[in-house]
């Protein structure tokens, strides 16, 4: 049998390496009463794999804006994160191209 990963062995704090993955869609009611309409929004699921912890975000599609907002709420709530592993999906891969675009701007600016 193969030896555990080292971000389930070694000691950090909870949600420092996370694991991120959509659920299906849900529909919510955004309001009470009789005129109120369901809309499709998706859970944003954060797990901590020495841990176990879960968190869940609300998101209202899988585009990477969304994505990188929910992202946004989840470190302003729980922390930096210092690795992020997730499956191939298109808005992960879109986001991860925004932020690098993003930081190398932020270091351009720094620098002059």
């Amino acid at each position: 049998m193969e030896d555990l990963p080292e971000s389930r062995v070694c000691p950090s704090s909870v949600f420092q390496r996370t694991g991120i993955d959509f659920a299906s869609p849900f529909l919510m009611r955004c309001s009470k009463g009789r005129g109120s309409r369901n809309t499709k929004c998706y859970i944003c699921v954060f797990v901590c794999p020495a841990t176990k912890a879960v968190h869940l975000e609300v998101v209202s599609d899988l585009t990477s804006r969304a994505f990188i907002a929910c992202l946004k709420r989840f470190v302003v709530r729980r922390g930096k994160i210092s690795d992020i592993f997730c499956d191939q999906g298109t808005n992960f891969y879109g986001a991860s191209r925004d932020l690098k675009r993003e930081f190398r701007q932020f270091d351009e600016r720094r620098c002059h």
